[in-house]
């Protein structure tokens, strides 16, 4: 084996041999083949680190509601209680909801963007973090003070113990640092900077930490002990929801209740989107992996001839065709080492690309799990480049050395390229496909006119310092209008429930936008196809607006062949006690609530603000939106809020931040395309290049024959033309059902009209033929009398 590796060493350098070819589209391929595989690795790992983690799992609220089943994420705060409580089995259950996502600020001034989450004491019992500072069961069981990350601490530097933190101004909203926890790692679902004692949720005139119905804002989590399984606990749970809720009133309402648990180690893997992708990924590394594999293959076999002669005088002085095979599975390996190495090279120079198309750091994705399944990919790799020429070169007859051995392996080399066209075709096809979609995402018209806004989060400021913020950026020059909202549309948002006045039954949820100030609708270009908009500049407002989709979803319940103008409705978190019914004053064309990727397609509907202090969110309409217009609020509202930073976001550029995942997944799928398109070409290269040179003496004979250029052009492209053809069409294929099975995550696609993926192969066979013809051209003008005279 020594002996091999040497005759490996020497080899690097040898003309004709093609190594740097070899090793640097290897290189390439496996680069960007392994860092999918590790992101595959890495999103199928989430929530994995927990110990115990097969036992936890999240609680789920079924309803079904007038023959509709739905299941949502989030249950009322009391259920994970009375698991804990009531239900064999549970060995522990904790509770937690989000509260704040936005800056914080330290003693010193200076502001960090954290996640903050309101957590019960158990939080930590069931989600294990070793806590370096501090106390997290005391301080999770009373007000006064919040836990923070490792990281959050590090940033923030020295020691944070007994420091304040201020959440949305720098003087406001104090809070002591009780303890430091250990960072929660990027593969987690919920990730979050500091945690708060769910005591933070109860005022002096509501609790809604302990309701069994409505407020189901939080996300609950029980540990079964061990050898538990979920479906054993059906009945306990039917049980503690029987103790706990009027089973009658549901009945009622024609609603009913139950929950279900989730595995966390599934809550994220086996979303459809995650699946989606994760299918997407893996196919898209094999194709980036194996075309490198085939071409280094196929540039191997390309030198067969020229290393014949070499081959027999091994034989000649006693190898056997074990030796001759050790010899280049000996080359195979100093290569791919060099590759592996190369590629690492090539992962670190571009870490930057990478954890930004990839959505995580390079630490995260090059897990210990994921390393071993790279390594066995790279064996893999090993044995398919090194045993499979090996085994075509020991196979040379000894007579080699005495004769012109002729053997091309010509159809060897047109399989290969076979399998590198169907690889071209089906990323370039499905690049086209995806570039298309996201074009058509962020250029989306969502029902409303998202051109030259802007909004500001008022969150934290009183009323007073509201209103004054409407009426100095109202008076702008480069401002056409100002008002209020409670919602961003393109966000997740809240549900209530619809009632009839009189009756018990619960009808349908709807997605709550809530509070909007005056002219909103004519600020967003919102249409009103049926009544009128909002009454404006009352101290009080019995006012509702619906969408077209709440009319037509009322149908099912009640007769509105008059209009739905002037019915009267009760909607829960809304009307007191349920007794306090609103008017509909307008219908509102239906507009977009969430994003396409995860579209809410619930009814809608608004109310009027009589006060800008029941809505957080300033809107801002530009005559024409530039940057200088956007500094100039930004100042004047900074001027007005000094203890905060000040940022406007722009609309239009938030929205298209929504397919912020789409976008980098087509960077990827773009990426890996032209690697194989070089690989692809590379070896169509060389393929070209090694029949030129088998067959110049015929394309002399065939030149002074009276041959013309067209004609010899064709003996080289009728073979390629033959494979071409069908490796498209095969690639282009598979790049429609792929495409077809991501597009259904979408609520509006593009069409896979046939004559898109037509033009895709067509574009791919011109440069494939160019490419023959530019390099067949030279030979083609060649001197026949020169070819013939070295015979």
């Amino acid at each position: 084996m020594k002996r091999e590796m040497i005759i490996a060493l020497r080899s690097l350098t040898k003309h004709g041999r093609n190594n740097g070819i070899k090793i640097i589209s290897l290189a390439a391929g496996l680069a960007m083949g392994l860092v999918l595989i590790a992101k595959v690795c890495f999103e199928q790992s989430y929530d994995a680190f927990y110990p115990d983690s097969e036992r936890i799992y999240r609680l789920n609220q079924k309803i079904i509601q007038n023959n509709e089943l739905k299941e949502y994420p989030q249950v009322s705060g009391g259920v994970a209680v009375g698991m804990r409580e009531e239900v064999p089995g549970v060995e522990m259950a904790t509770r937690c909801t989000g509260i704040y996502d936005g800056e914080a600020y330290t003693d010193d001034g200076k502001g960090y963007t954290i996640s903050v989450i309101a957590a019960d004491e158990y939080f930590f019992d069931v989600f294990p973090r070793k806590i370096l500072q501090g106390d997290a069961k005391a301080v999770l069981s009373k007000k006064g003070a919040v836990l923070i990350s490792e990281e959050l601490a590090r940033k923030i530097g020295g020691d944070v113990m007994g420091k304040t933190l201020c959440l949305g101004s720098k003087n406001k909203n104090k809070i002591p640092v009780g303890g430091v926890f250990e960072t929660v790692p990027e593969n987690a679902h919920q990730r979050y900077d500091a945690v708060i004692t769910l005591q933070v949720m109860v005022s002096p005139d509501y609790d809604g930490t302990m309701n069994w119905l409505g407020n189901d804002r939080y996300r609950g989590y029980v540990k079964l002990y061990p050898g538990v399984e979920p479906d054993s606990l059906a009945e306990p749970m039917r049980a503690m929801q029987r103790k706990y809720q009027d089973f009658e009133a549901l009945k009622k309402a024609g609603v009913d209740l139950s929950y279900t648990l989730t595995r966390l180690t599934d809550l994220h893997r086996k979303t459809p989107e995650v699946k989606s992708m994760t299918s997407l990924l893996i196919m898209l590394a094999f194709v980036l992996i194996f075309a490198a594999v085939m071409n280094y293959v196929l540039v191997v076999i390309s030198s067969f001839v020229s290393r014949t002669k070499e081959v027999a005088v091994h034989k000649c002085y006693g190898a056997s065709g074990r030796n001759i095979s050790g010899m280049i599975v000996s080359e195979t390996f100093l290569h791919l080492l060099i590759s592996i190495a190369l590629a690492l090279l090539l992962i670190f120079a571009f870490r930057g690309t990478v954890e930004e198309l990839l959505a995580a750091s390079l630490q995260a994705l090059f897990s210990s799990q994921s390393i071993t399944i790279l390594v066995v990919v790279c064996m893999v790799v090993f044995l398919v480049t090194g045993l499979l020429p090996g085994h075509l070169f020991a196979r040379i007859p000894v007579g080699a050395a005495f004769r012109n051995y002729r053997e091309s392996r010509r159809y060897w080399k047109l399989a290969l390229l076979f399998v590198q066209f169907i690889g071209v075709g089906f990323l370039f096809s499905f690049l086209v496909i995806i570039t298309l979609q996201h074009k058509r995402m962020t250029n989306d018209h969502p029902g409303y006119n998202c051109e030259h806004l802007a909004y500001f989060n008022m969150g934290g400021t009183d009323s007073t310092l509201r209103s004054k913020i409407v009426d100095e950026v109202g008076r702008l020059p480069e401002v056409a209008a100002v008002t209020t909202f409670s919602e961003l549309p393109f966000e997740k948002q809240s549900g209530n429930n619809v009632y009839l006045p009189g009756n018990d039954r619960e009808l349908f949820n709807i997605a709550d936008l809530y509070w909007v100030g005056n002219r909103y609708l004519e600020t967003m270009e919102i249409p009103v196809v049926e009544g009128r908009s909002f009454t404006e500049n009352v101290p009080s407002s019995r006012e509702v607006m619906v969408s077209r989709r709440f009319v037509e979803k009322m149908k099912n319940f009640v007769d509105w062949s008059d209009g739905a103008i002037g019915k009267e409705i009760l909607i829960t978190e809304h009307s007191q006690s349920m007794k306090q019914p609103f008017t509909i004053c307008g219908v509102y064309e239906d507009i977009r609530i969430n994003s396409i990727e995860n579209e809410d397609t619930r009814p809608s509907v608004m109310f009027y603000a009589p006060d800008v202090r029941w809505t957080r969110m300033l809107l801002v309409k530009f005559h024409t939106l530039t940057p200088e217009g956007m500094t100039h609020v930004q100042e004047t509202i900074q001027a007005l809020l000094p203890d905060q930073n000040v940022a406007i976001n722009d609309w239009r550029a938030e929205m298209t931040n929504l397919y912020r995942s789409s976008r980098l997944f087509r960077d990827s799928v773009m990426i890996g395309c032209i690697i194989t398109l070089i690989i692809a070409l590379t070896g169509l290269i060389g393929y070209t290049r090694d029949e030129i040179n088998r067959r110049r003496k015929e394309i002399a004979i065939r030149k002074i024959n009276g041959a013309t250029f067209k004609e010899v052009l064709l003996l080289f492209e009728r073979d390629i033309i033959r494979i071409a053809v069908p490796a498209l069409i095969g690639g282009c294929a598979l790049a429609a059902y792929s495409a077809a099975g991501w597009l259904s995550g979408f609520s509006e696609k593009v069409s896979l009209a046939w004559y898109l993926f037509a033009i895709c192969g067509l574009m791919m066979l011109g440069v494939i033929i160019t490419v023959v013809a530019f390099h067949v051209r030279s030979a083609a003008n060649d001197n026949p009398v020169k070819s013939l005279r070295s015979e």
